[in-house]
């Protein structure tokens, strides 16, 4: 089955808006990307933050007329600035598998191997996580998810519980329990990733040590160690909360950190759990301190 794909590079104020009347007219999907390379970084709570130029890329099935949702569109928003209308025929293709084509198994601090199913490590020495790509960020790629993983790779997990907060895929939370520690909380706010993770643990066979959570049913208790590789502004937001959850010596990890928020993250810690780590990958930062 193929699909025609239109799209168009419009305003910030607009692109909303013509995304909404795009599914209005029959559009399966709408995304937005950034037309000109402009960064940006999270928004506030409740808001919505896109590009100052915005690609509003519609997905149609193939018999759909683009030249008559083209000009549907233009009498719709006559006084709003369009440019770069564009239209391409897509294949549809397995994208999980596609996307394996180039997700390779990953070793971290030569203690670490996560491996996508039927390209497992056996390597003395070392414990492997297998993991497929899936609904849920988290496969060792993203440099952020990769600081964190070479840091669980190095410490003595043995007999400690741990948190991790915002766990996505569940990646973190099931690599420390393959590296030793006693038991898990895996907290995050979309019921997809708890979903990913509790299969995801499974696949792992750490299910039994393993506890999947909404922030909201999470019953709030003391651990070894607290991960959160989330975003700069939701740290600063939880500083003295994800602080709570740890244990006197116990460790702290933060990640989602743009370098240049690095300063902001680090003040807003400083009187609960000074961060006294730091360690860059691309642009990306991980910190971690010691609870005193």
């Amino acid at each position: 089955m193929a699909w025609q794909q239109l799209t168009v590079t419009t305003d910030e104020l607009s692109a909303p808006e013509v995304a909404d009347y795009f599914s209005d007219i029959g559009a399966v999907s709408v995304t937005f990307m950034d037309a000109e390379n402009e960064p940006v970084y999270e928004p506030a709570l409740g808001e919505t933050k896109i590009w100052s130029n915005t690609q509003v890329i519609a997905l149609f099935e193939l018999d759909t007329d683009l030249k008559l949702i083209k000009e549907s569109v233009k009498q719709q928003f006559i006084d709003t600035p369009f440019k770069h209308w564009t239209e391409q025929t897509i294949a549809d293709q397995v994208w999980e598998r596609a996307w394996m084509e180039f997700y390779q198994p990953m070793k971290f601090a030569d203690r670490l191997w996560v491996c996508p199913t039927d390209q497992g490590k056996v390597e003395a020495g070392t414990v492997c996580l297998t993991l497929d790509p899936g609904l849920a960020f988290g496969t060792g790629t993203h440099p952020t998810t990769a600081l964190c993983l070479e840091w669980l790779a190095t410490q003595p997990l043995a007999g400690k519980t741990i948190i991790d907060y915002g766990c996505g895929s569940g990646i973190l939370a099931i690599a420390a329990l393959l590296l030793g520690a006693e038991q898990a909380y895996a907290i995050d706010i979309d019921p997809q990733a708890l979903t990913a993770t509790h299969d995801n643990a499974q696949k792992n066979a750490v299910q039994d040590r393993l506890i999947c959570v909404l922030p909201e049913h999470f019953i709030a208790r003391q651990v070894d160690v607290v991960l959160a590789n989330i975003l700069a502004k939701p740290l600063i937001d939880m500083a003295g909360y994800l602080s709570q959850l740890l244990a006197p010596q116990g460790s702290l990890v933060l990640s989602g950190i743009l370098a240049e928020q690095s300063e902001h993250v680090i003040a807003a810690y400083h009187a609960f759990v000074p961060m006294t780590s730091f360690q860059q990958k691309e642009d990306w930062v991980r910190l971690a301190g010691v609870k005193q």
